[in-house]
């Protein structure tokens, strides 16, 4: 998804602000929705709504850098998030990170060059079970080996749309 928010798009969030201007204690669901419009927070979509709540941008933006699910770039088609709690952790995850960074050649944070993945650490995806596992988009992947891990990869590379 492209992070889209050229100034004639930001018209695209005046329902959501017309919505919620009067609700207290919506700047969370304000944030969701921006982000679900233009794929993700860029700063001119975080000073609408800091004008239209009448939130000091600071409090916007200190909101949406403290939740993990707010991003301020764009992410690939295909946004893994690998576990990297606990039971992730001591069952091989930091294996799993290799692995993917050997594929796609990036790390947390990073967009692989084609525009196609995004790798994101969390601290836990509460699967602990299935330790290590990551999501990639709404698909969970668990007990994962290195070897594994590729294949997702490719086979998700081949997947044309």
């Amino acid at each position: 998804m492209q992070c889209n928010s050229s100034l004639g798009d930001l018209t695209l969030l005046d329902n959501v602000l017309e919505e919620y201007k009067t609700k207290p204690g919506s700047l969370v669901t304000v944030l969701q929705e921006a982000q679900e419009l233009f794929g993700c927070l860029p700063p001119d979509v975080i000073y609408k709504i800091s004008d239209s709540l009448q939130i000091p941008p600071a409090r916007v933006f200190g909101v949406a850098t403290f939740y993990t699910q707010f991003r301020f770039s764009p992410v690939g088609k295909y946004l893994i998030l690998l576990c990297q709690g606990t039971a992730c952790h001591v069952n091989g995850s930091k294996k799993i990170e290799d692995a993917i960074r050997e594929e796609l050649g990036i790390s947390d944070g990073q967009t692989s060059d084609d525009g196609l993945f995004t790798l994101t650490n969390v601290a836990c995806l509460g699967c602990c079970s299935l330790s290590p596992v990551m999501m990639i988009n709404d698909e969970t992947y668990g007990n994962l080996t290195p070897d594994q891990t590729k294949e997702i990869i490719r086979s998700l590379k081949e997947v044309k749309e």
